[in-house]
């Protein structure tokens, strides 16, 4: 018998610029980590400590921005911000943006979001380097708690060819961000050719039905797993343009 536990971190204060994430990470935990506990973290708080939150008030529109909002109706000054975290715009259609970021990442909006800012007026942006900030996030907390935890930063994403959003992996250190199952083979003796289980994203999945979006619970834990340690990091999700289908 396989079986997993996953628990929030209850009781962080509002995350501010500076802030010791780790620190507070470690403090409020309600029992002790154990090794190769998962440590699953939303971005939203790994940015506020990082200074990546943009007061829209010192934002100014260029003409493209202003020319998507006289289209939209959206905000013009968010929409720069979103232009700014773009590397390529991939879809913009019925006040829909879907961006390629700077790292990677397919998305709406470059991952930049009004909610949860912490501040009125305000947008958070995706950390410059997510796996960066998961990795150092890794070492605090080892070094803090004397546990070889693996870390998961986790953000929302829509789907295109589903309802609803998930939480996926935008940063990881300390697991394998896939496992692999081609070469092996079933039951009945059939060699899998493609399987490849995208793990941290399913970590990140399974630890926001414990997170919420409304409950100030940014941070679970859990157990259970024990994923194998690995330098895997969470671009080995990002599918190269030769291989996407539909770009």
């Amino acid at each position: 018998m396989r079986r997993l536990s996953l628990w929030s971190v209850d009781g962080l204060p509002e995350i501010r610029p500076g802030d010791d994430l780790a620190g507070l990470i470690a403090t409020g935990l309600g029992e002790p980590l154990h090794d190769r506990d998962v440590v699953v973290v939303a971005q939203k708080i790994v940015s506020k400590a990082e200074g990546r939150v943009v007061a829209l008030s010192t934002v100014t529109p260029s003409e493209r921005a202003l020319k998507m909002a006289a289209e939209s109706g959206k905000d013009a000054r968010q929409l720069e911000v979103v232009l700014r975290e773009t590397r390529t715009i991939v879809r913009w259609e019925r006040g829909v943006l879907i961006s390629e970021t700077h790292h990677g990442f397919v998305c709406a909006n470059a991952g930049v979001d009004r909610s949860n800012a912490g501040a009125a007026d305000s947008v958070v942006l995706l950390p410059v380097d997510p796996d960066g900030s998961a990795a150092r996030l890794r070492e605090d907390l080892v070094r803090r708690t004397g546990c070889d935890v693996a870390v998961v930063v986790t953000d929302t994403f829509g789907r295109p060819w589903r309802e609803g959003h998930v939480n996926v992996a935008i940063g990881m250190a300390g697991l394998p961000a896939l496992l692999r199952y081609m070469g092996q083979y079933d039951p009945q003796g059939y060699e899998l050719r493609v399987t490849e289980i995208a793990v941290a994203d399913e970590i990140a999945a399974a630890a926001e039905l414990v997170m919420g979006k409304l409950d100030r619970h940014p941070v679970a834990i859990v157990r259970g797993l024990e994923p194998p340690e690995s330098t895997e990091t969470a671009h080995d999700y990002v599918r190269p343009k030769e291989k996407d289908m539909f770009r």
